[in-house]
């Protein structure tokens, strides 16, 4: 396990061997994919970037607490 420590900003370092495992550079993107309990970090594209942004607003219709529940293990 790699840990980085929160600046007030609440920035952290990327640690070497992640920017190395994941093939990051300087302005690079990364995208945090939330989880029940955990969170997975990625090196994301700007066309990625600018496609999830466009549809986000389109899957809202199955972000309830009821739909959380019943695909949660999917």
């Amino acid at each position: 396990m790699e840990a980085s420590k929160l600046t007030s900003k609440f920035q952290a370092t990327v640690p070497k061997n992640v920017r190395d495992f994941l093939g990051l550079e300087k302005g690079d993107l990364i995208g945090f994919e939330l989880k029940k309990g955990q969170v997975t970090v990625r090196k994301i594209s700007p066309l990625d970037w600018a496609f999830a942004r466009s549809l986000e607003s389109t899957f809202n219709e199955w972000q309830s607490a009821n739909d959380e529940e019943a695909y949660r293990d999917l």
